[in-house]
């Protein structure tokens, strides 16, 4: 069963009979939002940052980088439009194989092309089970003259995982632009 976040709401994950998950994905959708001229097509990328405990960066899974050094992180690949339906990037996440060292992944969106967030419509991040149930689902307000945006963040809890819809619009290009708002996400 899905649960519907709204910005600031944390959700433990866990699969329905209370144990641990060992796999999830985070599915990025988005859609151009038409105007009396058209679509167009809008290029997102969604990022992952892996943060120790201190919050400093021990790797960074992009379009650039499509798995982590050690192999628990995977980016399946770079959407140019946010054309079709369902997901338009996702990012798999082996939770066992994710360093102890690590305690939080922080999730954004950014605009490499540098459009805005107003020409955006039907953005929303998806978190998935290994079996590929959609857990929880939050719509991003993506209207506005930002060009990125943390989404959220899964972090380690009472050994276990929580995700915490964050939805904080920022400026940048890349994931490295908006480092600052990343950790202090954490």
């Amino acid at each position: 069963m899905s649960v519907k976040l709204d910005k600031g709401h944390k959700v433990s994950l866990a699969k329905a009979d209370g144990g641990q998950l060992s796999t999830i994905t985070l599915g990025l959708g988005w859609d151009a939002a038409t105007s009396l001229f058209g679509g167009g097509s809008i290029d997102l990328d969604a990022s992952c940052v892996m943060l120790d405990g201190s919050k400093n960066k021990v790797d960074t899974v992009y379009f650039g980088h499509l798995r982590s050094n050690d192999g628990s992180i995977r980016h399946t690949g770079d959407n140019l439009t946010g054309d079709g339906d369902g997901d338009d990037e996702q990012i798999i996440v082996d939770l066992t194989r994710v360093p102890a060292s690590v305690q939080y992944l922080v999730f954004t969106v950014s605009s490499y092309r540098g459009q805005t967030f107003d020409k955006v419509k039907n953005a929303a991040v998806r978190v998935l089970d290994d079996k590929n149930t959609e857990l929880v689902k939050y719509d991003l307000a993506a209207k506005g003259s930002h060009t990125g945006m943390v989404m959220g963040k899964v972090y380690r809890h009472n050994g276990g995982w929580k995700f915490h819809a964050i939805g904080e619009p920022t400026t940048g290009r890349t994931v490295e632009d908006m480092m600052p708002l990343v950790k202090a996400s954490c």
